[in-house]
């Protein structure tokens, strides 16, 4: 099945979940990220029952404070 992670389309085996995704994409701090598909969020703790389907999108996303003035 073919996937678009972070804008590029990729092949995967059928029936992978986000978190078997993670790993292979080997995303740093994958305990801090935040992963959308298709645009909608989903809790990390779904990611071990996430299971992708053919031309989903997924995005890792990492939201960060800072900043002074």
């Amino acid at each position: 099945m073919f996937l678009t992670v972070a804008g590029d389309k990729k092949e995967y085996e059928e029936g992978i979940t986000v978190s078997k995704l993670i790993e292979l994409e080997k995303v740093e701090t994958p305990q801090y990220v935040t992963v959308s598909i298709n645009e909608e969020f989903i809790g990390n703790d779904t990611f071990d029952t996430t299971v992708l389907k053919d031309g989903d999108n997924v995005e890792f996303l990492y939201f960060m404070g800072g900043g002074a003035f």
